[in-house]
């Protein structure tokens, strides 16, 4: 049909064929096929022009209706895969959902209203796959093949304590001075086991043990302890920005800070052509990016008025 309609609208076969990227002869079988099938000829033919029969006159009409009707639907059908919508399924740490993400969503939504984001806070590592999960933040290295990883940030190792335990106890001014202070330790998800509390000692890292008087398997709970005066505790920068940036707690052994493990977008090979995950991605990157910039900020100004 849009053969016949080119063909119509030029008046020839050849420069017909020439705008659709097809010989002369196909342009005249797939014609010719259509007349065939609609029983009519459609076309006076003569050695030298082509013009038009009443028959085809009659059917030009309905078929340029047609074609323009589809060109509709298939544009259509263009912008709504453009257009976020739908469910989408989030998987994020604790951390980034608390101090980050709720903050910001209620304007995401308002700008996506067609999305509906489900999201899920869990510090294990989770099958996106397995699960439906459409999209996640990773904090580590991303091993699964199957998974597309948008690394976004690098975070950092912070080891602090309230302003009210360092006045009661005092600062530790090298990692081996830990060992007479009171601290509190993680106990990693997967095994149980208290995590390490590592540091930067020139270009070397520095594994030092530490005296746990309270061990929490939940980031929050570590936390929460040492805002409460428990003691010191190492945590995930991202994790402690805030009651950084408020002087609810203070950074210590700034000296010795170890640089963590990357943070990573990720999202199964398959999704990469939704417009929910793209425009999501997006979200997340930014809010990770702007909160690196700002706590880098906020870290070189407490290095200053340490100094």
């Amino acid at each position: 049909m849009a053969t016949f309609v080119r063909v119509a609208e030029r008046g020839s076969f050849t420069r017909a064929a020439d705008d659709l990227g097809i010989s002369r002869a196909q342009a005249s079988q797939q014609v010719a096929a259509l007349e065939k099938r609609l029983g009519v000829r459609l076309f006076d033919r003569t050695t030298r022009k082509v013009a038009l029969s009443n028959d085809g006159a009659e059917y030009l009409e309905r078929a340029q209706r047609i074609l323009a009707d589809l060109a509709q639907a298939d544009e259509t059908m263009a912008r709504t895969r453009e257009r976020p919508h739908g469910r989408l399924r989030v998987d994020v740490p604790v951390a980034f959902g608390q101090h980050l993400l709720i903050p910001a969503l209620p304007a995401f939504t308002q700008r996506y209203p067609e999305l509906s984001v489900e999201v899920r806070f869990n510090d294990r590592v989770v099958d996106l796959l397995a699960e439906k999960v459409d999209i996640a933040l990773r904090f580590g290295p991303v091993r699964d093949g199957r998974l597309i990883a948008r690394r976004v940030c690098v975070t950092r190792w912070v080891t602090c304590a309230s302003p009210a335990y360092i006045v009661a106890r005092g600062a530790p001014r090298t990692p081996a001075d830990l060992v007479a202070h009171r601290c509190i330790g993680h106990l990693a998800i997967d095994s149980g086991r208290l995590r390490e509390w590592r540091f930067r000692d020139g270009k070397a890292t520095l594994k030092q043990r530490v005296n746990c008087v309270l061990a929490f398997d939940s980031a929050e709970a570590v936390l929460a302890s040492g805002l409460s005066g428990a003691g010191l505790f190492q945590t995930n920068h991202l994790h402690a920005a805030k009651a950084l940036s408020s002087g609810a707690l203070q950074q210590v052994l700034t000296d010795y800070e170890l640089e963590g493990t990357a943070a990573s977008i990720v999202y199964p090979g398959s999704a990469r052509h939704s417009a929910g995950v793209r425009v999501f991605a997006d979200f997340m990157a930014r809010l990770l990016t702007e909160f690196a910039e700002r706590d880098e900020k906020l870290a070189a100004q407490r290095r200053r008025g340490g100094s």
